[in-house]
Formats: C-alpha cells, sequence, structure tokens
C-alpha cells in the first residue's frame, strides 16, 4: 500500500514538474497529470534500465528521491511528447 501511495505523489510531483518544463499548453487537470507523471515513472524506469542495463523492463522507480524523480519527470516529457504526436491536429 504504501508503494502506492509513493506512486501517486511521485506521479504527481514530476507530471507537475513536466508541464511546467514542457513548451506549450496541456490540458488536463490534477487527474491528468498524476495519470502523466505515473505513466512518465515507468517509462522513465524503462528508458533508465534499457540505457544502464541492455534491457527492456517495464519498471518503475522504488523510491522517492531526487534521482527518482528526474527519472519520472523525464519520463512524463516522453509522455507528453508522445501524447502531443498522437493528438496532432493538422
Amino acid at each position: 500500500m504504501g508503494n502506492i501511495i509513493a506512486w501517486i505523489v511521485l506521479g504527481l510531483v514530476a507530471g507537475a514538474i513536466a508541464k511546467l518544463i514542457y513548451p506549450g499548453r496541456q490540458g488536463g487537470g490534477i487527474l491528468a497529470t498524476m495519470v502523466l507523471g505515473i505513466v512518465g515513472a515507468f517509462l522513465g524506469g524503462a528508458i533508465f534500465t534499457l540505457l544502464t542495463k541492455g534491457k527492456l523492463v517495464l519498471a518503475a522507480t522504488n523510491a522517492f528521491n531526487i534521482p527518482s524523480i528526474f527519472v519520472a519527470v523525464v519520463g512524463a516529457l516522453v509522455a507528453i511528447w508522445l501524447w502531443n504526436l498522437i493528438n496532432r491536429t493538422a
């Protein structure tokens, strides 16, 4: 149960930071920010594991510390970029 709460808090923090960093306007409220951050934590964890261990594993960060926030924010930035690519209007 503690891990789920930590992921929610990490997701909220990472999603909010990513929305502040990413240029342009992103819609959505607090729930969208939280989901974005949680997806970013998984995506960032997978990218980090791929770069450091050479394996593609779907994993999130386990601890709530500065490196895990950084990885989650980078993952959330990638998630925002991918979402904007998918929802691009012509």
